[in-house]
């Protein structure tokens, strides 16, 4: 019987398996892997574990595999959607099902294993969310259900707000110096300053939430920082100047 594996393929096409699920360290892995910042693997498998509901895993960048956590039922089962990185670094996902209404959670997980039920979905405000969570620019955590909210039958869109600052999202984040880049956020008019890893920039402001700059010389590999007439904004990824 599969439970499924994670596996590497070379651009020629070339395919290497570098685990085999065997449902005891978890089983079916439907959503993809991500790469957090340490530059290691991380995901979810549905189902296996050791109450057979799912669990969390990660995969170093040199193959070895780990479960950082088992799902249990009172903190979630059939975590469909896996995990996104937010901007304090820990790891954030929604469970389908399990928790105190039996109708999925909210949680977190840092990359040690330390795991929190951030919040139980009750039918009303939503019930089984099968979709990755998506982190806005204004640090808030996005997410939709397949059932539940005020009809109990055709889900809800719901934002979930930890206390993460607003960020600037890079539209490309690597480049040349010279190169003219976009950048997503939020209170762009007024704008003062952009840098590149501290080395000023210039820049022109298309809209409250997106301007343009250009890489300059000087610049080194690093954050990108945004100066607003209300705050100063960091880039949520390293910019690698070519």
């Amino acid at each position: 019987m599969g439970y499924g594996t994670i596996f590497k393929i070379t651009a020629s096409g070339n395919l290497t398996v570098l685990y085999n699920f065997d449902s005891i360290h978890g089983n079916t892995p439907d959503a993809p892997l991500i790469q957090a910042s340490d530059g290691d693997f991380y995901g979810t498998a549905t189902s296996g574990g050791t109450s057979l509901v799912g669990v969390v895993f990660k995969m170093t960048s040199a193959g070895k595999f780990n479960v950082l956590h088992n799902f249990n039922v009172a903190d979630g089962t059939h975590p469909y959607g896996g995990l996104l990185q937010a901007t304090d670094g820990k790891l954030y996902g929604a469970s389908g099902g399990g928790g105190t209404q039996s109708c999925g959670t909210i949680f977190s997980i840092d990359r040690t294993g330390a795991f929190s039920t951030l919040y139980n979905f009750d039918g009303t405000t939503g019930c089984e969310p099968e979709v990755q969570l998506w982190q806005h620019t204004n640090g808030i955590l996005y997410g939709d259900t397949f059932a539940g909210g005020s009809t109990q039958i055709y889900g809800v869109f719901y934002s979930f707000n930890v206390g993460l600052k607003p960020f600037v999202s890079l539209v490309s984040t690597s480049g040349k110096v010279g190169k003219t880049i976009g950048i997503l956020g939020q209170g762009f008019k007024g704008t003062t300053g952009v840098s590149f890893n501290g080395t000023a920039a210039g820049f022109k402001v298309v809209s409250g939430t997106y301007l343009t700059a250009t890489v300059p010389a000087g610049a080194t590999t690093g954050f990108v920082a945004v100066t607003t007439p209300k705050r100063k904004l960091t880039s949520n990824k390293k910019f690698r100047v070519d």
